[in-house]
Order: structure tokens, then sequence, then C-alpha cells
């Protein structure tokens, strides 16, 4: 096989599995450092791969044995050990795309370019990204300014990937009174608009009620992002009434994102059956940070299952143009 792609995908699988960053950049450094190596197999036949800058031991090894047509022994032991839930498998090939995804001009540690590549080698057909909004400094928000260059940088790149596509989006804050960290033009101008609070998150239960009913009473607002801010073993869940929040997000046909990052797993199941009994819609995201991280989605849909949600209830089951028209509703 190819030996840069095989480099690419035991990063994709490190980074799925939670390895630290240093180890992930260490097999996109080497992917890189191939792409550019013009006496590639000169070096492979004498040994002088690791006379390379970026390239050791262990990657040298996984470029000589994908360079021979094979399969690299590392690569077929992660792909041996993936976690993928029983539950959710119906529900996870449905899904058409991610609602909730980050890049390196936020908090995310790669492209938007790479994090599309990767979705659409998953079958995805779209995804949105959504960075930060300016309020979130240490996620390195996004100013109107420096959104508004994003979108140049989406549509040129929508572009060079068709027929996938790359939505317009945000995670933008909910600020303490329930407002939205963005101004209100530039948000009508996204595809899709993700909600999360991300201050304050132990406010007084009728505080933040208010301030989450609030925040997806705006018309701009599509999906409630991660409803608890819970970190499972580090940070508790928000107190707020669901019911008056999940009936606020019916009224307005707004998502309930399904979360399906490893260490927040948001909201808790009593939450989510809460939120499907009074009509709730949902998004099952994966909150990607980084490319592998997109594989996530798997645990969302087995969670969404396990509660009963239908696929007809899952907004990222439609195709771009549909999910498109729901948001702008």
């Amino acid at each position: 096989m190819d030996a840069a792609r095989a480099l690419r995908e035991i990063a994709f699988w490190l980074e799925r599995g939670g390895a630290p960053t240093y180890r992930v950049r260490a097999f996109r450094r080497a992917a890189a450092v191939v792409d550019d190596c013009p006496d590639l197999d000169d070096r492979v036949a004498s040994g002088r791969l690791t006379d390379l800058a970026g390239i050791g031991r262990t990657t040298a090894g996984v470029i000589e044995q994908a360079h021979r047509g094979g399969v690299p022994d590392y690569l077929l032991r992660l792909r041996s050990e993936v976690d993928v839930p029983e539950r959710g498998r119906a529900l996870r090939a449905a899904l058409r795309g991610d609602c909730h995804t980050h890049s390196d001009w936020s908090d995310g540690g790669s492209p938007i370019e790479e994090m599309a590549r990767a979705a659409a080698d998953l079958g995805h057909e779209w995804m949105v990204l959504t960075d930060h909004s300016p309020r979130l400094t240490v996620a390195s928000g996004l100013s109107a300014e420096r959104l508004r260059r994003q979108l140049d940088v989406v549509a040129a790149l929508n572009d060079r990937l068709a027929p996938f596509r790359v939505l317009t989006g945000i995670e933008v804050d909910i600020l303490d009174d329930g407002g939205l960290d963005q101004d209100e033009d530039l948000l009508a101008e996204l595809d899709v608009v993700v909600a999360s609070v991300h201050s304050k998150l132990r406010m007084e239960s009728a505080a933040m009620t208010r301030r989450m009913c609030a925040a997806v009473s705006h018309p701009r607002v599509n999906v409630l992002g991660h409803c608890t801010g819970r970190l499972l073993g580090k940070r508790p869940q928000s107190e707020f009434d669901a019911e008056a929040v999940f009936t606020a997000c019916a009224r307005g046909a707004v998502a309930v994102e399904v979360n399906s990052r490893p260490e927040r797993l948001d909201p808790p199941r009593d939450l989510l059956r809460r939120a499907a009994d009074l009509g709730c819609v949902f998004s099952i995201d994966s909150d990607a940070h980084a490319p592998g991280q997109l594989d996530w989605l798997s645990y969302g849909c087995a969670r969404a299952e396990e509660c009963g949600i239908p696929a007809d209830r899952v907004v990222n089951t439609r195709t771009a143009a549909d999910l498109v028209a729901w948001a702008r509703r």
C-alpha cells in the first residue's frame, strides 16, 4: 500500500484511540516527509530512511513494509484494536455527516482540508465546520473578521472537494444572559449554528434554565451543544430545568446534540430519554478536534439507539441540502 497513506491511517487510529498528540504528529510528520522524498525507492533499498529528518525506526519500518506491497504490522494491529459498539450500527450507517467539528482555526489540531478529507474517507457526504466564537479565547475563538476569512477558505475548498461539502458554521458561546457570542448578521450567513455553554457551568439552576431557553429561542440557533457540560470523572453536569429547556428546543425545532466524545457522552441517558419524550430532534456529533476523532460518532449512535431515538429524528441523516433547508426553516 502507499506508504504515506499508511502513515496517515496509523495517525488516524491513534487519534481515535486517544493516543498522545506527540505520537500522532510523528506519523503525520513522517507522511509529509514521504510525500516530498524524490528518492524513496533508493532509501528503502539501501536502508537509509532514518537519515531523513522526521523518520525514526518505527516509522521507517512502516514505510518499508508498505513500500514493498504489504500492510504494515503496526497498522494491522491498530485496525484490530478498534472498539466499535455493537449497538447503533444501523444508525451510524444512516449518518450522512457531522454537525460539530473543529479545525486549527480555533482549538482543533488539523487544517480544514485534512478534517474534510478524513470525513469523506469515513463515507460522509458533508461536515459542518464549527470553530469557536471569540469569547472563548483559550480556544482561539474566531472574531467576526477571522470567521469571514474562513468562509472564503471554505468556499474555495468546496470547489476542490465536490461533491463532498464543508458546510459553514460555528460553535457559538451562550453568554450569561442567553445571548450569542457573534454578530447577528454573520450568524445569518452560516449554514448551521451550534450553541453551547462554556462558562459559569455551576450557575444556579433557575438562571441556567433562563440562559439556555433564551439561547435556543434565538431564530439562528440550530443545535444545542453538549447541554450539561459534564466531563466524566472531572466535572459534574450543570443544573437546569430539563423539561423547560427541551420543551423550548422542541418548540423551536432546535436539535439536542448527542455529543459522542468519550469524556463527555452528553447528555446522560436520563436526559436523553426526557428530550426524546418531549418531542425533540437530535444531532449525533463527534465534536472532533482531530481527524481520528470524527469516528467517535459510533459512541453517540449506540447511546441514541439505547434511548430509543430513531433515525428519522436525527438531523444528520439528511442530505446537505435538506440539512441547510431545515436549519434555515
